[in-house]
């Protein structure tokens, strides 16, 4: 199972899976070229959201489909110091929307 992190240095913020950079996929959704966010709602934590459902599930459509939701559910309640996400977590979000 993967492992997603999120941290703050200063004012820089870096985004992993299993230790190493998550790519933000600007080359599916354009949100946010200055980077990943997260504990609020805006574009910063759409590309965060795009690139964790991206990563997590190898299907580039499901994660444009899904990426708003996903930010709006998971992404935007964020702990701003710093957080950790699981496949599993990811995984479940989405199951739990295309149950409702």
């Amino acid at each position: 199972m993967k492992r997603y992190q999120g941290r703050r240095n200063g004012t820089a913020v870096e985004v992993t899976v299993d230790g190493k950079p998550l790519s933000p996929r600007l080359d599916l959704w354009n949100h946010s070229p200055s980077g990943f966010e997260w504990a609020y709602s805006g574009s910063g934590p759409a590309q965060l959201a795009l690139a964790l459902l991206a990563d997590c599930f190898g299907d580039d459509d499901m994660a444009v489909e899904w990426h708003h939701d996903f930010k709006s559910a998971v992404v935007a309640g964020l702990p701003y110091a710093g957080w950790t996400l699981s496949e599993e977590e990811i995984r479940d979000t989405i199951t739990a929307f295309e149950n409702a």
